[in-house]
C-alpha cells in the first residue's frame, strides 16, 4: 500500500498545477472541473447541464488547452448532418475515385456544444463514436484517436429548441453534472476579472496525453475493499428495487433503475476521485461524492413522479439515505 501511495503521488503531480492553470481563467466551479478530470482519468464521457452563461463551454475549452492534445469544438444545431460530424466521401473528378474526408470527431477531445439541439441521425452517428471509439464512413470503419473523450454541454430540456437525448446515448455518458450559479463572492471575482476588453489569460499546456494514459493505469490499481464494492452494487440495485432497501416511499416513482453500466462507471469514478485526493484506496465517501453524477441520468421516472415533481436526482438522494454505508 505504501508503494502504491508513492506511485499515486508521483503520477498525480500534474493535477494541482492543472487545476491552478484552469483556475486562472475559470472562477469557482471546482466541482465541474473535478468531474471533467474524472472523465479524463477514466476515459468516460461527461455531460454538463445548465442554463447558458455558466462557463460550461469555457471550462471544457480551457481544460483542453491545458492538456496538450487535439481538440475540436462542434456546435450542434438542428440543421447539422452526420457528415458534418464524422466526415464523408468526396468524389475526385481527375481519377474518378472517392476519398475520405474525415470530420471534426477525429480528435482527442471533442466538445459537443449544446448537444441536445441536433437531430436524431446526428445523435446516432455520435453514439457509435462514443461507444465503439470508431465511425463508419461509406462502407468502411475508421478508429478514432486515443485517448478519445466527448465533453458535451446541454441546456435544460424545457428551453426552446432543445430535445431530450436518446436514453441509449445518455447512458453512454459516465457522468452528468448539473452546473449551478456561482456564489456572490465568485460572481464578484468574475466581474473584476472578465468585465474588460483586454484578452483573457492564455492557457498553457500543463500535461501531455501520455501522462493521463499513465495515470489511468494507477487508477485501475487503486484498492477497493470488498465492503465498498458491495456498497456500490447495493446503491445501483436500490435504484431498481427501492422498497427492498427500505425506501417504500419511492414505490411507483421509478420506471427503470440504473443499468450494470452504472455499476462499472460508479466504481471507476470512485477510483478516480480517490486518485485526485492522492489516496491509494477508495472510501465510501468517494462513492457518495460521485454517485449523484453517475446515477441521476440513468434513472427513469414514472408519470406519477413527474406529476409529483420528483426528479431522478431526488430519487438518488433518497437511495443514498436508505442504503447502509460500510
Amino acid at each position: 500500500m505504501r508503494a502504491l501511495k508513492e506511485r499515486v503521488q508521483k503520477e498525480s503531480a500534474w493535477v494541482q498545477p492543472l487545476l491552478d492553470e484552469v483556475g486562472k481563467v475559470l472562477v469557482g466551479q471546482r466541482e465541474m472541473i473535478e468531474r471533467l478530470l474524472i472523465g479524463l482519468l477514466t476515459g468516460g464521457h461527461v455531460l454538463l447541464e445548465g442554463v447558458p452563461g455558466l462557463a460550461k463551454t469555457l471550462a471544457v475549452s480551457t481544460l483542453a488547452k491545458a492538456v496538450h492534445a487535439d481538440f475540436q469544438r462542434i456546435q450542434f444545431t438542428p440543421d447539422l448532418l452526420p457528415a458534418d460530424l464524422v466526415g464523408t466521401l468526396v468524389y475526385h473528378q481527375g481519377d474518378g475515385s472517392f476519398r475520405v474526408k474525415k470530420g471534426p470527431v477525429f480528435a482527442n477531445f471533442v466538445l459537443a456544444d449544446e448537444i441536445n439541439r441536433a437531430p436524431a441521425k446526428v445523435q446516432s452517428a455520435l453514439l457509435e463514436a462514443m461507444q465503439e471509439r470508431q465511425v463508419t464512413i461509406g462502407e468502411s470503419t475508421y478508429p478514432l484517436p486515443r485517448p478519445f473523450l466527448v465533453l458535451a454541454t446541454q441546456n435544460p430540456i424545457d428551453q426552446e429548441g432543445t430535445y431530450p437525448l436518446p436514453e441509449a446515448q445518455v447512458d453512454r455518458f459516465m457522468l452528468k453534472t448539473v452546473v449551478g450559479y456561482p456564489s456572490r463572492e465568485d460572481e464578484l471575482t468574475i466581474l473584476r476579472r472578465m468585465a474588460r476588453t483586454a484578452e483573457a489569460h492564455e492557457t498553457r499546456a500543463i500535461v501531455q496525453p501520455e501522462a493521463i494514459v499513465s495515470a489511468r493505469a494507477i487508477v485501475d490499481a487503486l484498492w477497493v475493499d470488498p465492503s465498498v464494492e458491495e456498497y456500490i452494487v447495493d446503491l445501483v440495485l436500490a435504484t431498481r428495487e427501492p422498497a427492498r432497501y427500505g425506501a417504500k416511499d419511492l414505490d411507483g416513482l421509478v420506471a427503470h433503475g440504473a443499468s450494470p453500466r452504472a455499476t462499472i462507471a460508479l466504481a471507476l469514478a470512485a477510483r478516480a476521485t480517490a486518485f485526485l485526493d492522492g489516496r491509494p484506496y477508495v472510501t465510501p465517501d468517494d462513492v457518495r461524492t460521485i454517485a449523484p453524477d453517475v446515477l441521476r441520468h440513468r434513472i427513469g421516472v414514472t408519470y406519477e413522479a413527474e406529476a409529483e415533481e420528483v426528479a431522478s436526482g431526488a430519487i438518488v438522494q433518497r437511495v443514498m439515505e436508505v442504503v447502509q454505508v460500510p
